[in-house]
């Protein structure tokens, strides 16, 4: 953690990794941490106050997250999903259903979105509702979640529409097909809907590049705060997660590594390799710190100042939680030389986090491939080409 702040999740921390192994093992989030989480302040950070939220900073949510994922990473990529798909649904949204949002506000209902590769969701209009039919990939959290935001297309147009949908209703089956080594309780599901409905009032455009309609001081708004696009919010928060991952291993290292002894009875704890591999990993965590927390506050100082983002200030968030979570990937690295064999055979809650950190660089928002590319056509003054 980077220093003495008070977190709205600490009460809940313990929990979360006491519960962290088994979450793995099972592949599901304890139903008690769960229900903590939904009864905590922390689900309500990325809500506007004129929707019952605590609008708090981009900064602050970072510093949550950060915590959290050391304690259990799996519980931490729910709760970022919740916190950055709550924000671009509200923006979606919009105004004319601030009531609807201030509901599940107030409630500290979950909310997911399931739209990943491999999404195909149609609907059709049946009196006040649209009913919808398909299958919804990737919903991050969608078996813990109330809610999930769902893309999809009238049948015989090509304009993708969105509703967000109660999951809790007949016409709903979570199917829990997420088997990667990685975040294995995150519960990255994939959401069929069979005769699903959601109001027809509460449905509305999602064209593609929506952060381009935000930035327009026309287009209404519920709060300043959502004309920020949520995937350079997510890339930044996502950083914040690899810098707690990371921290939390190297914090476990430098405790476990004191009384160890390699080959022949030397002290591990005496031998310059030591020193220098964890003094270079600890750098490296502390200027991932630095680079997402910076454009944190940058970008906190624009909502303040109602000063419209713009791409490049879009760009510039998506490349720090990018690069935040690249040196926290190579930190773990330096940390895993110094573990050596006897370390991992001794060691599974580092297994655990390296895992899990894996999936963190990877993730479509924040992959370099995509990141690098379009921030470099921007550099040159071409225009960029990401639908989202």
């Amino acid at each position: 953690m980077s220093g003495g702040e008070t977190l709205r999740v600490a009460e809940v921390l313990p929990a979360i990794a006491a519960q962290a192994a088994e979450a793995d093992a099972s592949r599901s989030i304890s139903p008690a941490v769960i229900g903590a989480l939904k009864a905590n302040e922390v689900m309500r950070m990325s809500a506007a106050r004129e929707i019952g939220g605590l609008a708090a900073s981009v900064l602050d949510i970072g510093r949550e997250l950060e915590a959290v994922a050391g304690a259990c990473a799996s519980t931490a990529w729910c709760l970022w999903n919740h916190l950055a798909t709550f924000h671009l649904f509200c923006g979606l949204l919009g105004p004319g259903n601030a009531d609807f949002l201030q509901s599940v506000t107030e409630r500290r209902e979950w909310v997911c979105l399931p739209a990943g590769a491999g999404t195909a969701v149609k609907g059709r209009v049946e009196g006040e509702s649209v009913v919808l039919g398909g299958v919804a990939a990737f919903g991050t959290g969608a078996r813990y979640a109330d809610h999930a935001g769902v893309s999809f297309v009238f049948e015989g147009e090509r304009a993708v529409r969105f509703a967000l949908v109660d999951l809790r209703q007949d016409g709903v089956r979570i199917d829990p097909d997420w088997r990667a080594m990685s975040l294995r309780a995150s519960a990255t599901d994939h959401v069929h809907y069979h005769g699903a409905r959601a109001q027809l009032a509460r449905v509305v455009p999602f064209p593609p590049r929506f952060r381009e309609p935000l930035r327009d001081p026309d287009f209404p708004v519920i709060s300043a705060r959502y004309r920020e696009d949520w995937v350079g919010l997510c890339d930044l928060w996502l950083g914040w997660m690899a810098v707690g991952v990371a921290d939390a291993a190297l914090t476990e290292a430098c405790a476990g590594i004191q009384d160890r002894r390699a080959i022949l009875g030397v002290k591990m704890v005496e031998r310059p390799t030591i020193h220098v591999n964890l003094g270079q990993a600890g750098a490296m965590i502390g200027a991932a710190r630095a680079v997402v927390r910076d454009a944190c506050r940058e970008t906190d100082g624009r909502i303040a100042a109602g000063v419209l983002p713009t791409e490049t200030g879009y760009l510039e968030q998506m490349a720090a939680g990018m690069t935040a979570a690249r040196l926290s990937d190579e930190a773990m690295r330096l940390i895993l030389r110094v573990l050596g064999g006897a370390g991992l055979r001794e060691g599974p809650a580092f297994e655990r986090r390296y895992r899990d950190l894996q999936a963190m660089p990877l993730h479509i928002n924040a992959h370099p491939d995509r990141v690098c590319e379009q921030f470099g056509r921007n550099l040159l003054g071409l225009p960029t080409e990401n639908p989202f």
